[in-house]
């Protein structure tokens, strides 16, 4: 690990004009990917700027339709919070699969949407329930943030502060995990909104996508049955030591359908 120098902001504000100044400053939120990046000598910024003091990129709240988390929350206060698991309990369970305890709780909501890995978890959540990634410049809809694989819309020095939730009439979440890792070989966030489906898949792409195809099969009827058929392009998909896009392919298939079988048995 190359030196650095380590500063704690006490707001947005004061983080964003520390990045401004020192150009080869970067963001830390949980370090569940950069820390290991310092590790391994694959990077080497100037300073890290702690985001996980700051007070305003914390804390969950629910404002009518919307669920709100700030950026800085960690993974393991997502699932344990009371007032996740009564406005979109899909969200608290998929907080509760993501890699292990030691991820969990050291790992931030926004550090995980603004880093985008392609089997990350939180990235189907946002994108599955129409999210909105907040930043302390502007609001950025779910379908224009992710790009690529590890690429989002963000700007330089343009930082993540929360993340918005719609609450569905029903969601659910289920992937195939990594035995060692955790993370998403496949993983698909269902969300019914109305007669809207939406189907949001993480793992099996070089980022987190929506399986079009399967949302036009459920919008018509939401039922575990109509997707029966629907066939999901596996060119698209990774190719890896993990697993062979056709593999990922039948796993996003098989994911979907039981997620809408437990939301339609009402479990």
């Amino acid at each position: 690990m190359y030196a650095f120098s380590y500063f704690r902001p006490a707001s947005i504000e004061e983080a964003v004009a520390f990045l401004k100044e020192h150009e080869g400053a970067k963001p830390l939120s949980g370090g569940m990917t950069l820390v290991p990046t310092l590790k391994q000598r694959l990077a080497s910024p100037s300073h890290l700027v702690d985001l996980t003091w700051i007070p305003e990129m914390k804390g969950i709240a629910v404002d009518g339709s919307i669920l709100r988390v700030g950026a800085a929350t960690r993974h393991a206060e997502v699932a344990a919070s009371e007032i996740v698991a009564a406005a979109i309990p899909a969200l608290s369970r998929l907080a509760g699969l993501i890699a292990d305890p030691q991820v969990r709780n050291r790992g931030t909501i926004g550090g995980s949407v603004a880093n985008n890995d392609p089997a990350a978890d939180y990235p189907a959540g946002v994108l599955g329930l129409n999210g909105t990634v907040v930043t302390n410049e502007r609001r950025i809809p779910a379908d224009e943030f992710f790009v690529g694989m590890f690429e989002t819309v963000l700007r330089e020095t343009e930082l993540v502060t929360a993340i918005e939730f719609n609450r569905p009439d029903a969601a659910n979440y289920l992937k195939y995990a990594h035995a060692a890792s955790g993370y998403a070989v496949a993983g698909v966030f269902v969300a019914r909104f109305g007669g809207e489906a939406r189907v949001a898949v993480t793992g099996a792409g070089s980022s987190v996508f929506r399986w079009t195809e399967a949302e036009e099969a459920l919008g018509h009827d939401f039922n575990p049955a109509s997707l029966q058929g629907v066939e999901l392009d596996d060119s698209i998909l990774l190719d890896d030591i993990h697993a062979p896009a056709v593999y990922r392919a039948n796993l996003v298939k098989v994911y979907a359908r039981r997620a809408v079988e437990e939301m339609t048995n009402g479990n």
